[in-house]
């Protein structure tokens, strides 16, 4: 597991600790709690954890503080699992 794959499953670790998050992620991306285990497991569904985190500062930043994550090394996981040809929306 590379560190942006340990970071993707930090933040979805977060985000189990915040039920109102959380429902907006599992609504947007589809997938149901049971699943969750599963799919941690596939680097695109971890990718698109970390895209939710990108898509919102406030939430990025309340990552950061609860978990004493930088920002920078969110920033990082998603440009290494998104690859050069997917650079994000920032």
């Amino acid at each position: 597991m590379t560190s942006s794959e340990e970071t993707a499953i930090a933040i979805l670790g977060w985000l189990a600790n915040e039920p109102e998050l959380l429902g907006r992620f599992l609504a947007l991306t589809g997938t149901d709690p049971s699943s969750l285990r599963h799919a941690a497991a596939d680097t695109g569904f971890l990718t698109g954890v970390v895209d939710f985190l990108m898509g919102h500062e406030p939430t990025l930043l309340a990552f950061c503080e609860t978990t004493g994550t930088r920002p920078e090394d969110v920033v990082r996981a998603h440009l290494m699992l998104s690859g050069p040809d997917n650079p994000g929306d920032f």
